[in-house]
């Protein structure tokens, strides 16, 4: 792919660049010191937090790795939390699509969360010249949940009764198809997340309702990755042994379960807190990317 063409077709499209600088990204060998590369943001929807930033590496793409941040899926955590990563990928040699929501207080949760996701991750299909051969989901602690299940989404039913039937209908039909899914600290058991109490009331907040709900009882099926097993894509679930926010247990009985079902996942520990993976120029990072490496079409 040609850095340079496809962004000169992205401006004659009407897409103008980001007004605010890119986080100095990652040069081979050094993932926290190098140049940072332009993003350019695109917008999949009317809303204004429906739009991605692509960043894109100078020569051939690895691939594409959408990066869906977390924050417990509410609105005073945004898309900036993606960028130091977004900026670090694309030096590395990965098209990086750093994927803005709708989260909670801000005209988010169900189904809007999810509409997003779905529409935000589709919207690579109408980028020019880009080989979707292998896309993959990195997601952080709420966006962990998030990535996990857009690379499930493709398994959701097709049909049903009511609102959360014809909700999974539009989930279940993807333009853009995952091929992995790396959760940073994921939280990949709501209903485990709910009754250890982590993120507080996040999961119930995002979902609208607790578990004795009808709404719960509807919706959960449809949005918990645990639901979903066994996928038919490789997760690689990276988790800091000392997160005392989402504790690691969220990645290992996941891991656990998927395995037993039959599905292609791994937990990778690493050294660290919570947020140690989603900093460029840790340790941690430099596992991710080694995982993001073998997870290459």
């Amino acid at each position: 792919m040609n850095r340079r063409r496809l962004l000169t077709l992205l401006g004659l499209a009407g897409v103008g660049g980001l007004a605010a600088c890119a986080p100095r990204a990652a040069a081979p060998g050094d993932p926290g010191d190098a140049v940072a590369l332009e993003p350019v943001r695109i917008d999949y929807g009317d809303d204004p937090s429906q739009y991605a930033e692509l960043t894109l590496p100078e020569g051939a793409a690895k691939g594409v790795v959408v990066v869906i941040h977390g924050g417990f899926w509410r609105a005073q955590y945004d898309a900036s939390l993606g960028r130091p990563l977004a900026a670090s990928l694309a030096e590395q040699g990965w098209v990086a699509w750093n994927l803005e929501y709708r989260r909670v207080g801000g005209g988010g949760g169900y189904p809007a969360t999810f509409d997003d996701v779905a529409a935000g991750i589709d919207a690579l299909a109408q980028v020019p010249d880009l080989d979707l051969g292998t896309v993959i989901t990195l997601g952080h602690s709420a966006g962990g949940h998030l990535a996990v299940w857009a690379a499930g989404r493709a398994a959701l039913p097709t049909g049903g009764d009511g609102d959360a039937g014809e909700r999974a209908a539009g989930w279940g039909d993807p333009a853009v198809v995952v091929t992995a899914a790396v959760p940073q600290a994921g939280v990949l058991d709501l209903a485990g997340a709910v009754r250890d109490g982590v993120g507080g009331s996040a999961v119930t907040d995002l979902i609208g309702g607790g578990p004795d709900s009808t709404a719960f009882a509807d919706r959960y099926p449809l949005t918990d990755p645990t639901m979903q097993l066994p996928l038919d894509v490789p997760v690689r679930a990276v988790h800091g042994r000392a997160d005392t926010i989402v504790p690691l247990r969220q990645s290992a009985d996941y891991v656990r379960a998927a395995s037993a079902a039959g599905a292609d996942a791994e937990l990778v520990e690493v050294e660290g807190d919570h947020f140690v993976v989603i900093d460029p120029g840790s340790p941690a990072w430099r596992t991710t990317l080694e995982v993001l490496e073998g997870l290459r079409g």
